[in-house]
């Protein structure tokens, strides 16, 4: 079995609407970034890779490439699952935690659910999103942003477990 996690931030900006686990957030601001900014998605793709060994999202989709520009991170968590699956992984399950203060995603999160599930092929007992506050501390507190970490579990197909053995 193979553990990642995974850690984002994102500030808010006013003109930007808020993407969270793939879901459009009744928001008066959205999160500031190169593509979405979707932080929830984001820190389960760098809790996929980090699993699997493998670099961040940075790396696989800098944001210095116009390509990722406003790009929805449902397709760059796509595209992590396609490498994993090339890599000979299989995702076990994956557990989310958003950290704001506002707004509050408690309805979103079936919805939130059935994008991820539907994008890892994963069924949606195995997938686990939680939402906290920072209790008024720090930037978070203060409204200033969100943050998301991300905790998931890989195992070893058969192409995998056969290199691993071969390494051994």
């Amino acid at each position: 079995m193979f553990i990642g996690m995974g850690y984002d931030v994102h500030r808010f900006k006013k003109g930007r609407k808020l993407i969270l686990g793939g879901v459009e957030i009744d928001a008066p601001k959205g999160l500031d970034g190169h593509s979405d900014a979707d932080v929830l998605l984001h820190a389960l793709m760098d809790a996929l890779l980090g699993a699997a060994g493998l670099n961040d999202i940075g790396h696989f989709f800098p944001n210095t490439d116009d390509k990722y520009k406003n790009i929805s991170s449902l397709k760059l968590l796509e595209a992590v699952y396609k490498e994993l699956k090339k890599q000979g992984f299989k995702i076990n399950n994956v557990d989310i935690t958003a950290i704001a203060e506002t707004p509050k995603i408690y309805p979103y999160i079936p919805q939130m659910k059935e994008n991820i599930s539907k994008t890892l092929k994963l069924s949606k007992k195995r997938i686990a999103i939680k939402a906290t506050t920072n209790e008024k501390m720090g930037f978070i507190g203060r409204g200033e942003g969100i943050a998301a970490m991300s905790a998931v579990s890989l195992s070893a197909g058969a192409l995998q477990a056969g290199a691993l053995k071969k390494n051994a």
